[in-house]
């Protein structure tokens, strides 16, 4: 599944994958071939294009080379051409006796093939495994077959017990050996790379186990040898038996196990004999047991024929030639089913509309949600799909009886009595719709200029700003949702002075305007030299403050009942907050995150490194549903700015608290601070003389 999903997409070319088997150790059960999902199949991982993986082969453990075929649908694994399929392997079997391939490398006479569909989305997997015997023709056939125990004097089978077991234990067959790429026995798998042209190889280090080998014993005093197939020529002698061993997996005592079929085919057409003694190994408890292992005589046919012989070999299904299927989702911790699930689409977008998406900096950014109401229900939601899932809430209030139709993330339950506190509220709902998700509430109002406070209550509102500092600090991106305009003036203070990504919604009736700010007025010059943008001359993106003439002010006493509220149509939440969300993942998309530059529609995304991978990353986004309109807008910083002007942050940092005192008894402070009194009077003083005296050539020269 995570090879599917993150590394393949929908390339579904042939992968070379390793098997795994060991001799039989039982009486009544055979030992299967093993697919072990650590060693293989490649890594799913998106790490460096030449990966050297290392495949651990022990007595129990002896690698076989396969070949996977995976397609992208159901009706793709049902018209596969099995038969071509499985005569190209048996091909490469041919191919490789004929050479002398098999002969340095025999597990390769054990070549299998899989054919397999996953259905990602139900945890449902489909295979069916072919493990290709060359048919001879004519067909061998067994003359004799019994338990080596019978076979072998007393003598010659304690010693060819004891020559097994220093076989299986010798570095020969258990020492580290690393094939070059040409050679068959490694993994070359070739994986198209998603964001690269060129493709990859995973060279493999193989802990080698030799399943054949060859038995001699002498006439003169019963010494059993094992030696490789290579030196059978050099075994050529007055030996009292000589026998072609093999690590059998199969426990019937009237049967040689599979690896026999192909094994003969080698011994006919490189050695040519009629006669073929063999030796079927096997153990009990990890040690040669001769009385399970079986000694068989086999009659060979000489052919001239060097065509490839046709070939057998699709697993049965109870008897039937058909595939095995398996669903994993009853078997899995439905919180883990949860996560793949909801990673799908998004691993998806890889495959074809987003390659280079980065989903490891959506699955880690930490986001602070100010306001827990109407947009902050949707800003979550949509966090969440975009597989954001470490989402702090920041709210006072509580879940009230209007509340559940228009914010998504509360029931009636939560508004029973004296209503559950919003912050408390939206994190209960967001492990209910997701377990995994990391969330927590913070129950808290914002300390808000042009709201006067006593002494008294000083060291409470002083204690809430270093702890709304303390979460701006600790997280990535910061969402301004709060219902007034003088709630998000000191969260827009705080983050520029961190450097904080801070995305603003806000929803008039029919309205909505969706903005990033800037980056904070000190940091762009810090960063310069790391991000290269001191060349183009930009300057930093305005904040929500920016263009305005006065300081925010007391926006909530003295209102009426529809003043109090926010009275909007109900479609604008939705579209802002997920406006905002995509803002958010563009900036974190985008190679100069918060110090990119606004796009607006007519922007084109040319493919530059310079651009965002999802399109346009505009400042401001504006809408109107009275008019179904939408137009993006760019603003500049401005140095009289309340919030993140350089006066203002500095003032802030060198006065801290004071500074934040000052803000808030005093509603003139601010515009005294930033020369935005100033410029009021110089206005209120420019007036203009108008001469009209009936003149219409004088007025039309004016």
């Amino acid at each position: 599944s995570s090879l599917k999903l993150d590394k393949l997409g929908i390339d579904d070319s042939p992968i070379s994958i390793t098997g795994f088997y060991a001799p039989c150790s039982h009486p009544q059960v055979s030992n299967h071939l093993t697919l072990l999902s650590s060693e293989s199949l490649p890594s799913s991982s998106d790490e460096q294009s030449s990966t050297e993986n290392t495949i651990h082969g022990n007595r129990n453990k002896c690698p076989v080379p396969g070949t996977l075929y995976n397609t992208n649908t159901v009706e793709s694994f049902t018209k596969l051409d099995k038969q071509s399929l499985l005569k190209s392997e048996a091909n490469k079997i041919w191919e490789d006796i004929q050479s002398g391939k098999a002969l340095e490398d025999c597990a390769l006479l054990s070549r299998f093939l899989v054919i397999s569909f996953a259905d990602l989305k139900k945890w449902s997997f489909r295979y069916w495994f072919a493990f290709p015997a060359l048919v001879l023709d004519p067909p061998a056939s067994l003359v004799e077959l019994k338990p080596a125990s019978e076979y072998f004097t007393s003598e010659e089978a304690e010693s060819v017990s004891a020559a097994c077991n220093e076989w299986r234990d010798s570095s020969l067959t258990t020492g580290t050996q690393q094939h070059s790429r040409s050679t068959l026995f490694i993994l070359a798998i070739p994986i198209q790379q998603v964001v690269a042209e060129n493709v990859c190889y995973f060279s493999v280090l193989w802990l080698l186990d030799v399943p054949f080998f060859l038995v001699s014993v002498s006439s003169d005093d019963s010494k059993a040898t094992i030696t490789p197939l290579k030196d059978w020529e050099a075994c050529q002698g007055d030996h009292h038996k000589l026998l072609f061993g093999f690590y059998d997996p199969c426990h019937l005592p009237s049967n040689p196990g599979w690896p026999l079929r192909n094994y003969l085919a080698l011994i006919r057409s490189k050695w040519n004999l009629e006669t073929v003694w063999f030796f079927c190994y096997r153990e009990s408890r990890g040690f040669a047991d001769m009385s399970l292992s079986l000694v068989g005589q086999a009659s060979i046919t000489l052919s001239s024929d060097s065509s490839v012989p046709n070939s057998v070999g699709w697993e049965l299904n109870k008897g039937k030639r058909a595939p095995r299927s398996i669903s994993l989702a009853n078997s899995m911790d439905p919180t883990r089913l949860a996560v793949s699930a909801c990673d799908l689409n998004l691993k998806l977008m890889r495959w074809r509309a987003l390659p280079s998406l980065d989903l490891n900096v959506l699955s880690s950014v930490k986001c602070l949600l100010l306001g827990a109401g109407t947009l902050g229900c949707q800003v979550a939601r949509t966090l969440m799909g975009w597989g954001i899932r470490n989402i702090t809430f920041v709210d006072y209030g509580k879940v009230a009886m209007s509340n559940p139709v228009r914010q998504s993330l509360y029931t009636f339950e939560d508004c029973v009595g004296r209503g559950e506190f919003k912050a408390v509220a939206a994190v209960k709902s967001l492990k209910q719709i997701f377990p995994a998700v990391e969330s927590s509430g913070v129950v808290m109002a914002i300390p808000m200029p042009g709201h006067p406070i006593s002494s008294q209550e000083e060291e409470s509102v002083l204690g809430d700003c270093k702890r709304l500092r303390d979460l701006i600090e600790s997280h990535d991106a910061v969402f301004l949702l709060t219902d007034t305009r003088e709630s998000r003036w000191l969260p827009s203070l705080l983050c520029a002075n961190a450097n904080k990504i801070a995305i603003n919604a806000a929803l008039g009736f029919d309205s909505y305007m969706v903005m990033r700010h800037g980056a904070g007025p000190n940091s762009l010059s810090d960063d310069m030299q790391n991000l290269d943008i001191n060349k183009t001359g930009r300057q930093r993106l305005g904040c929500y403050f920016c263009n305005d003439v006065v300081a925010p002010q007391d926006s909530m006493t003295d209102r009426t009942l529809d003043q109090q509220c926010t009275v909007t149509r109900p479609g604008l939440a939705p579209i802002a907050g997920a406006l905002a969300v995509e803002l958010l993942v563009g900036v974190l998309q985008h190679p100069l995150g918060i110090y990119a530059k606004g796009d607006n529609s007519s922007s084109s995304n040319g493919g530059n490194s310079d651009e965002s991978p999802l399109g346009i990353l505009p400042h401001q986004i504006r809408g109107s549903v009275s008019q179904f309109s939408q137009i993006t807008l760019l603003g500049q910083a401005s140095n009289s700015c309340t919030a993140c002007s350089e006066t203002v942050v500095s003032e802030y940092r060198e006065k801290g608290n004071s500074f934040i005192l000052e803000a808030i008894n005093h509603p003139t402070y601010l515009e005294d601070l930033t020369g935005l009194t100033e410029l009021k009077k110089a206005a209120n003083s420019f007036s203009l003389d108008w001469e009209d005296d009936g003149d219409d050539d004088e007025a039309v020269d004016m």
